[in-house]
């Protein structure tokens, strides 16, 4: 039987917090209707996929790539490490390995990368739920312990209230220190 394993990453651009990828090999016998690219769905209708994912899908698995791997190794190399472990964490071997982007983490598995994959193969547009929805539940978290960043509103990303929020109280324990804007702010430290 063909198992065919999608594989996306969210959070590759933002200033804090880990990146996170999601391997998910759907049940073609209980397709869910809806999936696309999270970032073309409200977090409602993502939220409600992301379940129903988790509760038909043969197999799923999320991890992510901590701040102080993506500092020591970069965000490239950190994300297709978070990507390997996503596939290594799946209950079940896929037969092929679908990559969201351009590259491809290694894998001793059969895999390919499609530029715009998430919008246009469902185990690809399903791992991106998945990834993307652990992630906004990750930085929530991270908004309970660093409320003046407004981690809750902008997930990390660089928005004009987050570099505000950078240059008032500097970075923080979560914040990516090999970003050009954390970077900058730890140069104007004493």
């Amino acid at each position: 039987m063909r198992r065919i394993c999608g594989v996306d990453e969210a959070g590759r651009g933002p200033l804090a917090g880990p990146v996170v990828a999601a391997a998910v090999i759907l049940d073609p016998a209980r397709p869910i209707a809806g999936l696309a690219d999270s970032k073309k769905l409200s977090a409602g209708k993502r939220e409600k996929l992301a379940v129903e994912i988790r509760a038909t899908a043969l197999a799923w698995h999320v991890a992510e790539a901590t701040v102080e791997e993506i500092d020591t190794i970069n965000i490239l190399q950190a994300t297709l490490l978070a990507m390997q472990r996503a596939v290594a964490g799946l209950a079940l071997t896929p037969t092929e390995v679908l990559i969201d982007g351009n590259r491809c983490p290694r894998l001793d598995l059969p895999a390919r990368a499609i530029i715009g994959g998430d919008a246009t193969v469902a185990e690809i547009s399903a791992a991106s739920i998945l990834a993307k929805t652990v992630r906004d539940a990750g930085m929530r978290v991270l908004h309970e312990r660093f409320p003046q960043y407004g981690f809750a509103r902008h997930m990390g990303y660089g928005t004009a209230a987050h570099l505000a929020a950078l240059r008032a109280h500097g970075p923080s324990p979560v914040h990516r220190r090999s970003f050009a804007p954390v970077r900058e702010q730890l140069a104007l430290l004493p």
